[in-house]
């Protein structure tokens, strides 16, 4: 079970106030499942689009963008619409065949392609701009797959990377002890089972390999082919966490102060990364 077997389903909605099952591929499809996408990282979008707080859109117009793990092409296609030369890839069948149905919709001129993390089909510094949006802590080697990225990024160019936040309130509350420790999980599963299992996708019974990241893991040895590395917590999942966790005060609780979680306790980890102008992949 990965990511587009689970989420490439029809998805359950609401339309003109009823509930409404949305067809695999067909538009209403789409719309729902960017809606959701949307509304959930909605503290992410600015003037300049959506997740415009994390794209640098401009920068990119007319130049090669690869997307490493594209899923029902949502982010893809807000790139495309933005003017740049995306790419999209994916591990599976499923996900590659939808992005492709989304951009015929769109009237989009961009194929994707159907590829693994490890082992890009792509040229040393190919690409002006690569990203990937919670995929990458998916690989059972996700060390060899940021060095595919800094391979087939152009030198001078940036990688924006979103991994899991093993150090976040939903790891540490969520996962270890609500599930690990609360439900004895932990004598039936080891720390990446754990996580598998409870850290993304849990009502689909999780994905087969979830391995979240820490911040010192980035710096000293994930991210160490790149000449410039920034990381931000994101926390937009917060919210969500407070409300089912403390049920009276996490629907009172001040934005503020969830802000303030989220910047230190987030489960999403922005990660933005330089290559250096005079880096040409000659190791």
């Amino acid at each position: 079970m990965v990511y587009g077997d689970t989420h490439g389903k029809p998805v359950y909605g609401r339309a003109q106030g009823k509930a409404e099952l949305f067809e695999l591929g067909d538009e209403a499809f789409f719309a729902q499942v960017d809606h959701e996408f949307y509304y959930w990282n909605h503290p992410l979008h600015g003037p300049g689009g959506k997740f415009s707080r994390l794209y640098p859109y401009d920068r990119y117009k007319d130049a090669r963008v690869l997307e490493v793990g594209c899923g029902m092409g949502t982010m893809s296609m807000n790139w495309a619409l933005q003017g740049a030369k995306v790419t999209p890839i994916d591990l599976t069948p499923t996900a590659v065949k939808q992005t492709k149905r989304r951009f015929e919709l769109k009237r989009i001129d961009r194929t994707p392609c159907q590829a693994q993390a490890e082992r890009l089909p792509f040229p040393d510094n190919t690409f002006d701009y690569v990203y990937s949006w919670g995929v990458l802590h998916h690989t059972p080697n996700t060390a060899k797959t940021v060095e595919e990225l800094h391979r087939v990024v152009k030198p001078g160019g940036s990688v924006g990377v979103m991994l899991y936040n093993r150090e976040s309130i939903l790891y540490r509350f969520w996962v270890r002890f609500y599930e690990g420790w609360l439900h004895r999980e932990s004598r039936f599963l080891d720390q990446v089972a754990l996580g598998s299992r409870y850290g993304d996708g849990s009502r689909e019974d999780g994905n087969p390999h979830t391995w979240p990241v820490t911040t010192s893991e980035v710096y000293r040895s994930l991210f160490t082919p790149f000449a410039r590395v920034r990381t931000r917590l994101l926390g937009t999942e917060l919210d969500n966490i407070f409300k089912r966790a403390m049920p009276g005060l996490g629907h009172v609780m001040p934005r503020f102060i969830k802000k303030a979680y989220a910047r230190k306790w987030g489960w999403s980890m922005w990660i933005e990364a330089e290559k250096s102008a005079d880096d040409q992949n000659e190791n």
